[in-house]
């Protein structure tokens, strides 16, 4: 049986939050978030929050055992990007891209 969470819109890079996703992958579910507490980057309390969000929905269906859990899949997709504008010199401009992400957690039973 396996639950899964999903976190839209979240303000960060995919690239930045794939770095903290890759580290947890296929993780049990404790020692992930230990991993997590440990990790000085802004996206692991993003992913820690979402795996502990995992765990809590598990925990309503009765025939999961929350102790047995896993992170079977973590995947970061890209949401939309803000576009916005920032002068240069000689009248010109320069596009700034502020990424947005998508975050999706799988757990399973082992």
């Amino acid at each position: 049986m396996e639950t899964q969470t999903v976190a839209r819109y979240i303000r960060m890079s995919p690239r930045k939050v794939r770095y903290i996703a890759d580290l947890v992958r296929g993780k049990k579910v404790g020692e992930a978030l230990d991993i997590l507490t440990f990790t000085p980057r802004r996206a692991s309390h993003v992913v820690s929050k979402l795996i502990k969000s995992g765990i809590a929905n598990a925990g309503q269906n009765e025939s999961i055992d929350v102790d047995t859990l896993y992170i079977k899949k973590i995947f970061v997709d890209g949401g939309p990007t803000l576009r916005r504008f920032r002068p240069r010199p000689m009248g010109r401009a320069t596009r700034i891209r502020k990424r947005s992400s998508h975050i999706t957690v799988i757990l399973e039973e082992s």
